[in-house]
């Protein structure tokens, strides 16, 4: 009977030590605000981006930092009529997306730092400006950095409250 106890208290302090762990390696394999303020400094430079929802056209997309290295700047379908701007930067441990929209709105969102990982940036919304509630809008974005270079940005956007369209492009750095 001794030996089923310490058999049974043995294998209950196993799964006690895996279960920490566990819980070691996901604390370990979180991304903080400053880690992904970094992997998107890395993607400084030309991209283009070719889009499903628009029957795969392609548009030229600019990545840069600026303001000293406090700022990364994205500039989606540059040089047309729907350009349109994000800019990315931390606020203390936090790490915030503001997209300029030709929709002539402002969304702003956070990383969401308990889903973000080193290949996946999610970002919710928080609020923005020129932005009634019911008012079409950016709501939220996600970015995931591929093993082959390239990126998805898929972005989610809302009218009267509830969601609506989803936009994917997939970027890949320009020859040149």
């Amino acid at each position: 009977m001794r030996r089923v106890r310490s058999l049974t208290s043995l294998f209950a302090l196993t799964v006690l030590a895996a279960a920490g762990l566990a819980t070691a390696g996901e604390k370990a394999a979180a991304l903080d605000a400053q880690a992904a303020f970094d992997e998107l400094k890395a993607l400084e430079g030309s991209w283009v981006a070719s889009a499903e929802f628009a029957g795969d056209q392609t548009a030229d997309h600019e990545i840069r930092v600026s303001a000293a290295g406090t700022v990364v700047m994205e500039t989606m379908m540059a040089g047309t009529d729907h350009e349109m701007i994000n800019m990315y930067h931390l606020d203390g441990d936090d790490l915030v997306l503001t997209h300029y929209c030709a929709g002539g709105n402002q969304p702003t969102m956070r990383l969401d730092l308990a889903k973000a990982t080193a290949n996946e940036l999610p970002f919710v919304f928080t609020g923005g400006t020129n932005l009634p509630a019911t008012d079409p809008h950016i709501h939220d974005a996600v970015l995931t950095l591929r093993d082959d270079g390239t990126v998805l940005s898929h972005w989610t956007s809302y009218a009267g409250g509830e969601k609506g369209e989803e936009l994917v492009f997939t970027l890949r750095r320009a020859e040149g």
